[in-house]
C-alpha cells in the first residue's frame, strides 16, 4: 500500500442537540509506519464488515456535490487539504440536520493498492482502556476502536475515472442501526445503490449449483467444486476485491477453465463479469446442517433441488444417490 494522502479532521457532535463544532486540520499527516499500520487495519476491518452496499455516484448538483469536489481534486484544481475541509464542513451540515447522527473523528485517505486507486473515508471512535507507563503506573487511555467502524464508504478512484458504465464503484457500510442512521453519510457521499449484492451473491450460487447438475459430478467432485468457489470468494472479500466471473471459471476446472463462466453466459443468469460479494449470503451456502431427536442431517446447499428435495406441505427429505456407505448400512439392517 502507497498513500498518496491522508488527513484527520474532528466534527464534535454532542446526543443533546447542541451544534456541531468543527475541528480541521491544516495540513495532511505525514506518511509514517504508523499510519501506514492504521490504513493498513482500517481496511483489514473494512472488508471483514458484512452487509456492505455497492454503487455509484449521483450526477454532480447542489444536493450532492462531493464527486464534483473529487474531481476537481484529482484534476489537480484543489490540494487534498483543501478538498478534505470542503468535504467536512458539508458533513458538519449534515450531521447538524440528522438527530440521528454522533460525531467523532473523520478519516480522509487516498492511497494506492496494488494498480488501484482509493479514497476511503470513515467515521472513527474511541474506546477508554489503559496501560502501564514508563513509571510503572496504570493511567487510562483511549485508542481507536477499528471494530466500532459503522460509518465509512470506499471508492474506487481507477474504476470510477475509466469505466463510465460502473455502477459499483463505491462500496459503502450500511450502519448498524439502520439506513436512517446512515442517510446522511450516503447524502454526504452522493451515494446511489447501483448493484444489490446479495441478489447477486445469491444468482451466483444458484448458477454453480445449476452448473454442477448439469455436469452430473460425482458427489467429490461437486465437494471439491463447492469449497474452490467458497475459498476463492472469502479471499475476495478478505482483500475487498469483487469476484470475477472469468478467474472463478478457471479455479473451477483447470482443464476446462472457461466451462463455468460459458454455463453462465449461455443461461443468461443477467450476471456482470465482476460481482461484489455478500458474505452473509455466502456463509449460508455451504451446508444445511439439523440435529433432533438421535437423527443428524448435514448436506451441501448445492444438492438441494437435485439430490435431495424439501416437501414443505409434508415436512419431508427425499434423498436420492444415497452415499455407499450409508447404503451398505442400511442394507445390512
Amino acid at each position: 500500500m502507497s498513500i498518496r494522502h491522508c488527513i484527520v479532521h474532528l466534527i464534535d457532535k454532542k446526543p443533546d442537540g447542541s451544534p456541531a463544532v468543527l475541528h480541521t486540520r491544516d495540513n495532511e499527516l505525514s506518511t509514517s509506519q504508523v499510519m501506514e499500520n492504521l490504513l493498513v487495519d482500517l481496511n483489514e476491518s473494512y472488508n471483514a464488515k458484512q452487509g456492505k452496499a455497492w454503487g455509484l455516484f449521483y450526477e454532480t448538483s447542489g444536493a450532492y456535490p462531493f464527486s464534483g469536489w473529487l474531481k476537481a481534486y484529482l484534476d489537480g484544481e484543489r490540494d487534498f487539504t483543501a478538498f478534505s475541509r470542503q468535504a467536512i464542513e458539508h458533513l458538519q451540515k449534515l450531521m447538524e440536520e440528522s438527530s440521528l447522527s454522533t460525531g467523532g473523528h473523520v478519516l480522509f485517505a487516498h492511497y494506492l493498492q496494488g494498480l488501484t486507486d482509493y479514497l476511503v473515508i470513515a467515521l472513527l471512535h474511541h474506546s477508554e482502556g489503559v496501560a502501564v507507563s514508563a513509571e510503572l503506573d496504570i493511567a487510562p487511555i483511549q485508542h481507536l476502536d477499528l471494530s466500532q467502524l459503522h460509518l465509512a464508504a470506499r471508492i474506487n478512484l481507477s474504476e470510477w475515472r475509466s469505466n463510465g458504465q460502473s455502477r459499483q464503484y463505491i462500496s459503502f457500510i450500511k450502519g448498524r442501526n439502520g439506513r436512517k442512521a446512515s442517510d446522511y453519510f450516503r447524502d454526504f457521499i452522493g451515494y446511489l445503490e447501483g448493484v444489490d449484492a446479495p441478489g447477486e451473491t445469491r444468482t451466483l450460487l444458484k448458477a454453480f449449483s445449476d452448473f454442477v447438475e448439469s455436469e452430473d459430478l460425482a458427489e467429490e467432485q461437486a465437494r471439491v467444486k463447492t469449497d474452490a468457489l467458497v475459498d476463492y470468494a472469502t479471499t475476495q472479500a478478505k482483500v475487498g476485491e469483487p469476484i470475477a466471473l472469468e478467474e472463478l471459471s478457471q479455479l473451477l476446472d483447470e482443464e476446462q477453465p472457461r466451462a463455468f463462466y460459458e454455463h453462465i453466459r449461455n443461461k443468461d443468469y443477467g450476471l456482470s463479469p465482476e460481482i461484489p460479494l455478500d458474505k452473509r449470503t455466502l456463509n449460508q451456502f455451504r451446508r444445511f446442517t439439523g440435529r433432533a431427536e438421535g437423527l443428524s442431517i448435514s448436506f451441501e446447499s448445492h444438492l438441494l433441488g437435485s439430490a435431495i428435495e424439501y416437501d414443505e406441505s409434508h415436512d419431508t427429505l427425499v434423498i436420492r444417490r444415497v452415499p455407499t456407505q450409508l447404503r451398505d448400512q442400511l442394507k445390512r439392517r
